[in-house]
């Protein structure tokens, strides 16, 4: 017997239910949920760890009391176990990151730490190279400070800010001027380089190298939880997962 269940006019079959996902682009979410169920299967929790990241859910769900709880258990149709399944889930997430990258980190860092180290900078941009060269001589001769001439010259955003941008990471400005940056002492003021279609000046007010912190090891071990997922869900087929074979069965 063929069951089916029916959505408003819809009645909908099971085998049409992947097609219905697709449609709603709801089917990359799905795999991609599943995905990470499977890594963390294995991921054990003790008994306190499960009470208080159920109890955190509840709280941050208004889901202290059995009655709603059990409103919320039918509004998604889900069982119990479910729930604190979902409830444990960011703790079982995280304690695969820490089991699989943890031991990885610092060495990720290192490679990384040139384009997380932050830089505050002052910046003018013009098009015309004469006039970017006649800034950047008033400025290197002490005639006029850069951040008046950024006000009045500038032509992008930082003419607002006198010319001050950041802090901000190194991967942030163009190459070009991220590798000057880079290379630069505090106070040095580049000479007139041109930058896709401005002549620009820049000189770096501060460097603030990046530190292995708690905050920077969380982002850097969801960066290699994402990276691992990305390249996860770049090898399901989607279309196959839509479309299976099918198998002729001999009579």
């Amino acid at each position: 017997m063929t069951v089916e269940f029916k959505i408003a006019n819809r009645s909908i079959h099971p085998e049409q239910l992947l097609s219905c996902l697709a449609g709603y682009q709801m089917l990359p979410n799905l795999v991609q949920a599943i995905l990470v169920d499977d890594a963390i299967a294995q991921i054990v929790c003790t008994e306190d760890e499960k009470a208080a990241a159920c109890q955190q859910f509840y709280t941050q769900n208004q889901l202290e009391e059995e009655a709603a709880r059990q409103a919320w258990l039918n509004q998604y149709g889900m069982t119990p176990e479910q729930l604190e399944a979902l409830a444990t889930r960011e703790l079982r997430i995280e304690k695969f990151k820490q089991e699989t990258w943890g031991g990885k980190l610092e060495s990720y860092f290192l490679q990384r730490k040139s384009s997380l180290d932050k830089v505050i900078y002052s910046l003018i941009r013009v098009k015309d190279p004469g006039i970017a060269r006649e800034l950047y001589f008033r400025i290197s001769e002490g005639e006029q400070p850069l951040s008046e001439l950024a006000r009045d010259y500038s032509q992008g955003v930082e003419a607002q800010t006198d010319g001050l941008i950041g802090p901000v990471e190194l991967s942030v400005p163009h190459p070009v001027l991220a590798q000057i940056l880079a290379s630069s002492q505090p106070g040095d003021l580049a000479p007139p380089t041109q930058v896709g279609e401005w002549v620009v000046l820049v000189r770096l007010e501060r460097f603030m190298p990046a530190q292995l912190d708690d905050a920077m090891r969380s982002r850097l071990l969801h960066e290699c939880f994402q990276t691992w997922l990305n390249e996860q869900l770049a090898q399901v087929d989607l279309h196959a997962i839509q479309h299976p074979p099918t198998v002729s069965v001999a009579p």
